[in-house]
């Protein structure tokens, strides 16, 4: 078997819902060995999130949190009691990486263990704090979820149609746009601790992640003085350009046409019909011009027909076009299949359960999921005496004094 990339990195895993524990599922899934740190008293909360499994409730039944804490050992620690406080302080001695997103200052105002706190304990740690707007500036203890900072970098704006209200994504986008470039960060602080010997402290602002991934917007404005805004499913630069409906209960392709020879593919897959030869349709701005109808013209044509069929026929003819899957045509997709994007594990409650791999592959330390996430708790015993050493009677004793609810 192939070692992994990250074998031998441990981490200590203090964050909650989704940014954080996605940042060390990612170095799990490549060898790092993950310590996922909860209480009985004050599970993470997206625990409580749906589906559950079979849509029966329960604090280890939620796929949500399962697929972001696969090939993680979970702990149950009570950083309340004092002692518990002193078992965290044994997994930062342990760890080469500490992660959490709790609203800045958290870590330090209530158990001592923001990044100079740790550096007492680890001198060359590596601490990546993942908040809504950083650990600085006026509004960094402003509170919050990926839905509210999505509307604050100005995605609604962009979402929806020119007639409409503004709708939000529908998911905290910023939850997962942020992780990658957080492994990034930890990637180059374990370079500079190998060369140098010195840990290093990241702050990493999700708001400020997601606002780069509108750069055409804020560049448009900056050089043109322009405001984009809601375009529905258009495109500046071509037509038809939307998700059009196809054959079937809400079943939809998506086509883009953007110049002249694209047209004249499209127009062939269609049969050559005799409007598309109308001079409205002739050139790209006249079809910017009348987009509305020729919208009801391609979908009178794409009703008749299976999504799958649109998709095939168009990109066999060298158009741009997909169909819009839901989650069904995802764990079905033979791409995805073929990519063995979707790793099948065993779970104590759920069983067998679909969870996300990494979107890359490392051809000569290849990444592995291994364990499905932990239930609340499950592996506290053994994180105690085989990781960190405890001896049975003294896990037995702080067991009984409540340091691991």
């Amino acid at each position: 078997m192939k070692s992994q990339a990250l074998e031998g990195l441990k981490v200590a895993d203090f964050s909650w819902y989704i940014a954080g524990p996605s940042i060390t599922m990612w170095l799990a899934h490549h060898g790092a060995q993950v310590i996922r740190i909860e209480s009985l008293t004050r599970p993470d909360e997206l625990r409580g999130i749906e589906p559950f499994k079979d849509g029966v409730p329960g604090i280890n039944r939620s796929g949500c949190y399962a697929n972001y804490n696969s090939n993680k050992y979970g702990m149950a620690l009570n950083l309340r009691h004092p002692k518990g406080l002193e078992v965290a302080r044994k997994i930062v001695s342990w760890a080469d990486v500490a992660v959490e997103n709790f609203t800045p200052g958290t870590m330090e105002k209530k158990w001592k263990l923001g990044y100079e706190g740790m550096k007492k304990i680890k001198p060359d740690i590596i601490m990546l704090s993942t908040s809504g707007l950083g650990q600085t500036g006026p509004d960094s203890q402003q509170p919050g979820f990926g839905l509210e900072l999505v509307s604050r970098a100005g995605f609604p704006n962009f979402i929806g149609w020119p007639d409409q209200d503004a709708v939000n994504v529908g998911y905290p986008y910023t939850d997962t746009v942020s992780p990658p470039i957080a492994v990034i960060a930890i990637m180059a602080a374990l370079e500079y601790r190998r060369r140098s010997g010195k840990g290093q402290y990241i702050d990493l602002s999700q708001h400020e992640i997601a606002i780069q991934h509108l750069t055409p917007a804020i560049l448009d404005y900056t050089a043109n003085g322009r405001e984009g805004g809601r375009i529905g499913n258009h495109h500046l630069d071509a037509a038809p350009h939307g998700a059009y409906r196809c054959q079937g209960e809400n079943r939809w392709c998506t086509i883009a046409v953007f110049n002249d020879e694209e047209w004249k593919a499209f127009c062939k897959v269609l049969g050559n019909p005799a409007w598309a030869k109308d001079l409205k349709f002739a050139t790209v701005l006249s079809r910017k011009a009348n987009e509305e109808e020729l919208d009801k013209l391609v979908e009178s044509w794409t009703s008749q027909l299976p999504a799958e069929e649109v998709m095939h026929r168009m990109q066999d003819a060298g158009v741009g076009a997909g169909v819009v899957q839901s989650g069904k045509d995802l764990i079905e997709d033979p791409q995805l299949k073929h990519r063995h994007h979707f790793w099948y594990l065993d779970h104590p409650e759920m069983g067998s359960c679909a969870y996300d791999g990494p979107p890359f592959k490392l051809s000569e330390t290849p990444a592995e999921l291994r364990m499905p996430a932990p239930c609340l708790g499950e592996h506290t015993e053994y994180v105690c005496t085989q990781i960190l050493g405890m001896s049975d009677e003294e896990f037995v004793k702080l067991l009984t004094e409540g340091v691991f609810e």
